[in-house]
């Protein structure tokens, strides 16, 4: 099946039927005083406010719905440490289903909890990526389950597409979109949202220095990894996904980066300013915008807040 045929705009369109009665729709919120510093307008989508605390929510459910009867009695295997993890497990409780995650030992602590709250499974391994992928073999191999990965998966993408198609569908104006990127499920599904309800809209990647894989990969036209990444902004330290890859390429008009600095200072700015919590990961697309004023002056902005689980004893400000 051809990529056209897999990601095609009904595929897009029954993803959001399928999840709405799972999710909510979260608000899009504006700040005059970040408007003003930033000199545009920026319509913020707020996914910290939605199930589990972030977007990913999205695609685990639309992945746990696809499941045939028989897959749903075996149950589901991830392997994350973070948001991921918590969306398939809430996912699956909504189902009634099993779900096995694969957590490393060093996991926030907050996050364990989150998990074991949604009834997931976990199985802690030593935290390299080898272990995690042989310890969510064994689960597979013992119980049948079937693995929903974090971003390289077709329907978890289609999940994604949700969130920036309810930002296209209420604001018809937006010149340009900005969406963070790590393994890229929610940034595709954002390309694929403007691609049939917002043609006219430019779509920029953002992304921290320390994990500039997409960067990269975009300046080359090649899948490059990137090797021992190191940002604040932990929920982009993943490498870009293979499907995503190529949604990305033709679908960007460019890959910003910032640091960590200008990730905290934004950051701090949307605690400030908005009121909300976000996590670091969130705020990396404000601080690209905050770093190219003239490229977005008088634009009318839409950005994907993608999460709030932030760890209230180890905030960087």
């Amino acid at each position: 099946m051809s990529s056209t045929e897999l990601f095609s705009k009904k595929k897009v369109v029954d993803a959001h039927e399928r999840i709405k009665p799972f999710i909510h729709k979260t608000p899009v919120l504006e700040s005059s005083a970040i408007n003003q510093l930033a000199g545009c307008e920026i319509r913020f989508k707020c996914e910290n406010f939605q199930k589990i605390g972030a977007f990913k929510m999205r695609g685990a459910t639309n992945a746990v719905l696809q499941l045939s009867d028989e897959q749903k009695a075996n149950g589901v295997v991830t392997h994350s440490s973070g948001n991921h993890a918590q969306a398939l497990a809430k996912a699956a409780q909504s189902l009634g289903i099993p779900a096995f995650i694969v957590m490393p030992e060093t996991a926030p602590k907050v996050k364990v909890a989150a998990v074991k709250a949604y009834g997931g499974q976990i199985t802690f391994c030593p935290p390299t990526l080898i272990a995690r992928e042989t310890t969510a073999q064994k689960i597979i191999d013992e119980k049948g389950a079937t693995f929903i990965h974090p971003y390289d998966n077709v329907e978890v993408i289609l999940g994604q597409s949700s969130c920036a198609k309810e930002v296209f569908e209420d604001h018809q104006d937006l010149d340009v979109f900005v969406c963070p990127v790590g393994g890229g499920g929610l940034l595709a599904g954002s390309i694929l949202a403007r691609d049939y309800f917002s043609p006219g809209t430019t779509v920029f990647a953002a992304e921290p220095e320390g994990a500039d894989d997409a960067f990269q990969s975009f300046q080359a036209k090649k899948l490059i990894p990137r090797t021992a990444p190191n940002t604040i902004a932990d929920g982009l330290l993943t490498s870009l996904g293979k499907l995503n890859f190529p949604i990305m390429l033709h679908g960007v008009e460019n890959v910003l980066t910032c640091n960590d600095e200008e990730i905290i200072a934004a950051m701090r700015l949307i605690w400030e300013r908005m009121k909300i919590i976000i996590e670091p990961s969130c705020a990396v697309p404000l601080a690209v915008i905050l770093k190219n004023k003239t490229l977005f002056s008088g634009k009318k902005m839409g950005v994907i807040l993608t999460g709030g689980n932030v760890d209230l004893g180890k905030l960087p400000f």
